[in-house]
């Protein structure tokens, strides 16, 4: 698909503000799908017995332990393509399900840089020193942090892959004039 069929991918590393970005759009009224929403969905339902089946130690009082899971993973590229490999046609197929008939402008949040999808990207961008702030600010380990980033793409792959970036380096207020000039340019299509 291209940018003319109104369907985008927003995405960034760690800590850059996509999320944000996500939430802003949809108060403009564009349509907005939170894939991590959906993995933690699937991790719940379809995707449990494969993922159980493989780490049967994240298992706890019969759920996904995210946070057991995410030390895996993050330590060890191979387990991490393992559990996407499990998950992310799942979440894929949700996301496709959910839109089939939707002709409107939607944006789907994923930490990913690549996908099958094939829709135009939008980067959030921020520096490494500030998505690591941010995501302990939020509340996460400094070290699993520090992982997760070593396991995403550097900054210059996002940026590479951009169709359009979104720079996130300063004040929210900032970032809401950005979100702003955004929500109008995917409006207008």
């Amino acid at each position: 698909m291209s940018s003319w069929d109104g369907r985008w991918l927003i995405t960034g590393g760690i800590g850059s503000g996509k999320s944000e970005v996500r939430r802003l759009l949809a108060e403009r009224g564009i349509r907005t799908v939170d894939a991590d929403a959906l993995g933690h969905l699937v991790l719940a339902g379809e995707g449990f017995n494969a993922v159980a089946e493989r780490w049967p130690g994240v298992v706890l009082e019969g759920k996904i332990d995210r946070q057991a899971l995410a030390r895996i993973v993050f330590d060890d590229p191979g387990e991490l393509r393992a559990l996407e490999a499990i998950t992310h046609p799942l979440i894929f197929g949700r996301i496709e399900a959910d839109l089939k008939g939707f002709s409107g402008v939607v944006v789907v949040e994923l930490p990913l840089l690549e996908t099958s999808m094939g829709w135009p990207m939008i980067v959030v961008d921020a520096d490494v020193e500030t998505r690591l702030r941010r995501a302990v600010q939020r509340g996460m380990d400094e070290a699993d942090v520090s992982r997760r980033m070593t396991s995403q793409p550097s900054r210059a792959d996002w940026l590479a892959a951009a169709d359009l970036v979104v720079p996130n380096h300063g004040e929210i207020r900032h970032l809401e004039e950005a979100a702003a000039l955004l929500g109008d340019y995917l409006l207008r299509g």
